[in-house]
């Protein structure tokens, strides 16, 4: 394989955004009160799976409208043949759902919801008003696949993790209303309800008590990091929300994530997870200097 065909590859399944994927099945894991063990790094892995199908299935979806509005990609561009793409999608999500098979039938059932729910929005709920909630719902199962995957005797039950899951698919619901317009921009409404949601979330972390362990090795910028990360080009794509800013606002909304999915694992006194996922941020923000995540 080229150079010219592992970059083409590496735009279409938009590989930097790869870097908020692991932080689910961690904070998952850490809300249930288990240790991250083989079930979890399934989970990652089916989780990485399933994210990148979803990638690659919305390129296939998208390729007419892409070579209108962004004949760079690679499909529309030539680089990336249609049935390549699909045929990687459907590979990927096949491999997805076998690894959470792998660490049982709860994490299978989850994993199947969720690559439906990746196909759904892909292929239909995109453009209708339930696209955003369908985008979150997908963080929000994942962080549950997490949470499945850690099911043993000692952990707690699975509804433990609604609260971390629903805090996921409300930041992700916020961004993906604002990425409905990274191309035509004049939307000033999206940007600015996502900025208030992301005010709303760092507020209600930082009054949630850090989970014994959790804070000395942390401290507390979990919920400050999240809020600097998104805030700002948030505001700016509200005050004038041009394509530029509302894409660059989309993909720091996608890089906040990361330490959100961090301070939501500090919380529940998982300190080193909550560390190696805060470690993912800087890896993200340097990668998507050369791919970008939107």
């Amino acid at each position: 394989m080229t150079r010219t065909t592992l970059r083409a590859w590496a735009e279409l399944l938009r590989l930097p955004a790869l870097f908020t994927v692991p932080g689910d099945a961690l904070v998952g894991t850490a809300a249930v009160g288990a240790r991250p063990g083989c079930g979890t790094f399934l989970a990652i892995g089916s989780s990485l799976c399933l994210y990148e199908a979803g990638m690659a299935l919305n390129d296939w979806a998208d390729r007419a409208e892409d070579a209108i509005d962004r004949p760079h990609r690679p499909i529309p561009s030539g680089r990336i043949h249609p049935g390549s793409a699909l045929a990687a999608a459907g590979l990927l999500t096949a491999a997805g759902v076998g690894l959470a098979s792998r660490a049982g039938r709860v994490p299978a059932a989850i994993s199947a919801a969720l690559a439906a729910t990746v196909w759904a929005y892909d292929l239909g709920l995109k453009r209708t008003p339930a696209g955003p909630v369908a985008m979150g719902a997908a963080r929000g199962l994942d962080v549950l696949l997490g949470a499945g995957a850690a099911q043993d005797g000692g952990a707690k039950p699975l509804g433990s993790a609604t609260g971390a899951a629903l805090t996921m698919t409300a930041h992700t619901t916020a961004v993906t209303a604002v990425s409905r317009h990274e191309t035509t921009g004049g939307n000033a409404l999206a940007p600015a309800a996502a900025l208030a949601t992301t005010a709303t979330l760092a507020g209600a972390l930082l009054r949630t008590p850090v989970g014994r362990g959790a804070a000395a090795p942390l401290g507390l910028p979990g919920p400050t990091a999240y809020a600097l990360t998104a805030a700002r080009p948030l505001l700016h794509a509200a005050l004038n929300p041009s394509p530029p800013l509302t894409q660059r606002a989309v993909g720091a909304g996608i890089r906040a994530m990361i330490p959100l999915q961090a301070a939501l694992t500090a919380r529940a006194a998982a300190p080193v997870p909550a560390l190696l996922t805060a470690a993912l941020a800087p890896l993200a923000r340097r990668f998507a200097k050369k791919v970008s995540v939107t």
